[in-house]
C-alpha cells in the first residue's frame, strides 16, 4: 500500500508539471509495481537535474570608462561656466614607439571628450636625459600646465626613474612620482597610478566586495601589480577608497605548483604579467572575480591573424568566475578615464576649486 501511494503521488505531481503540450496526447501511465516505481524516480531525477550555473557577469571596461568622463566632462563644463579656464593635460612622448602613440592618441581623444586641454610635446629617441629634464622642469614652473606626464617606456639611454621623479608631485597625474607613491603606501592623499585607481573604481562599481576577502595579485610591477596590492590591502576607513582585502603577491618566480594553491583560495584575482593563459580554469573557486590587466598580441594558429589576449584563459575561466574583464575593452579604457579624473583633481586643488564652488 505504501509503494502505490507513492507511485500514486509522484505519477500525479509528474503529470500536473508535463501535461500533454510537453508530453503528447497521452498522459504518461506507470504501473504499480517497483520496477515502474524506480522509473518514476529517475524520469523525476532527469527534470530535477542541476541547472547549469550562468558564466560570468562581463565586467564592461569601456562603460565604466565612459561614466567616469561623463563624471569628469559635468565638473569641467561647470569650471567653464563660472568663467575659469578649463584643465589642461600635457604629454612627453619621446620617440616613435607605436604603442606608445596609440596610448597618447587615446588619452588626447579621452581629454577631447571632456573638455580638458591637452597638449603633446614630441621628442626624438635621441633626446639626451639632461634635456628632457629640462623640459620638464619648464612644465613644471607652467601654471597653465596642470597635469603633467611622461609616456613611458623612454628610450634605454634615459633613466626611467630619475624622469618620473622630476615630475613635480602636483602634477603627477600618472603617480608615479616617488614622493606620491610614498604618500600613497601610507595612506596619505596622493595621485595613485591610474590603472589601479580604475580597478578599484570598476570593482566598487559592479558592487565586488573588497572588505576581508582574499586577494592575489599576480606580477610585482612598479605601476600595476604593486600598486593595486597596496591599494586592495590598505585601510579603506581614511577615505582613500582603499580595499581592506587579505592581499598575497605572485610574480614570475612563484612556482606554478603554489600560484595554484594560492588562486584556488582567491576570491578576487587581478593577473598583470602579459603571459597568455597563465591562470586557467582548474585554478580558480566557484564564484571568483577576475580582473585580466594582461595584454598581449598572439597569432591564432587557426586563422594566422593576429589578436590581443589576457594572463586569463577567457572562455573556461568564465564558465566557474562571478565576474569577469575581458582583453581588450576591461581595464585599459578605465585606464585611461581615471588619467582625465586625476588631471580634473591637480587642477581643483591648484585653482582651490571645490565642487561647492
Amino acid at each position: 500500500m505504501l509503494i502505490k501511494r507513492s507511485i500514486f503521488i509522484f505519477t500525479t505531481q509528474f503529470n500536473r508539471k508535463f501535461p500533454r503540450k510537453l508530453l503528447g496526447n497521452e498522459k504518461v501511465q506507470f504501473g504499480d509495481d517497483a520496477t515502474a516505481g524506480l522509473r518514476l524516480l529517475l524520469c523525476h531525477r532527469c527534470f530535477h537535474s542541476t541547472p547549469r550555473r550562468k558564466v560570468a557577469k562581463l565586467i564592461d571596461g569601456k562603460a565604466i570608462a565612459k561614466q567616469i568622463k561623463d563624471e569628469v566632462k559635468t565638473e569641467v563644463d561647470k569650471i567653464i561656466s563660472l568663467g575659469q579656464r578649463p584643465p589642461q593635460l600635457t604629454v612627453l612622448l619621446v620617440g616613435n614607439n607605436d604603442a606608445s602613440v596609440v596610448y597618447v592618441r587615446n588619452k588626447i581623444k579621452a581629454a577631447q571628450y571632456t573638455g580638458i586641454i591637452s597638449d603633446t610635446i614630441r621628442l626624438p629617441d635621441t633626446v639626451k636625459e639632461h634635456e628632457l629634464i629640462e623640459e620638464i622642469n619648464s612644465l613644471n614652473n607652467d601654471p597653465s600646465c596642470d597635469g603633467l606626464l611622461v609616456q613611458l617606456p623612454v628610450p634605454p639611454h634615459i633613466t626611467e626613474r630619475r624622469i618620473c621623479d622630476a615630475v613635480a608631485p602636483e602634477k603627477d597625474v600618472d603617480g608615479f612620482n616617488i614622493l606620491n607613491i610614498g604618500r600613497f603606501c601610507v595612506d596619505e592623499e596622493s595621485f595613485v597610478p591610474a590603472t589601479p585607481a580604475g580597478i578599484m573604481e570598476m570593482l566598487r562599481r559592479q558592487g565586488v566586495e573588497t572588505f576581508g576577502k582574499n586577494a592575489v595579485v599576480i606580477g610585482r610591477s612598479k605601476n600595476v601589480g604593486m600598486p593595486i596590492a597596496m591599494y586592495l590591502h590598505a585601510d579603506g576607513e581614511h577615505g582613500n577608497n582603499a580595499g581592506d582585502a587579505t592581499v598575497t603577491i605572485c610574480h614570475r618566480y612563484t612556482p606554478p605548483e603554489q600560484l595554484k594553491v594560492f588562486t584556488k583560495t582567491a576570491d578576487i584575482i587581478v593577473s598583470a604579467t602579459g603571459i597568455p593563459n597563465l591562470v586557467t580554469a582548474d585554478m580558480v573557486k566557484e564564484g571568483v572575480t577576475i580582473i585580466d590587466v594582461g595584454i598581449t598580441r598572439i597569432t591564432d594558429p587557426q586563422t594566422g591573424k593576429s589578436r590581443l589576449v589576457g594572463d586569463v584563459d577567457f572562455e573556461g575561466v568564465r564558465e566557474k568566475a562571478a565576474h569577469i574583464t575581458p582583453v581588450p575593452g576591461g581595464v585599459g579604457p578605465l585606464t585611461v578615464a581615471m588619467l582625465m579624473k586625476n588631471t580634473l583633481t591637480a587642477y581643483q586643488k591648484y585653482n582651490k576649486y571645490t565642487k561647492n564652488t
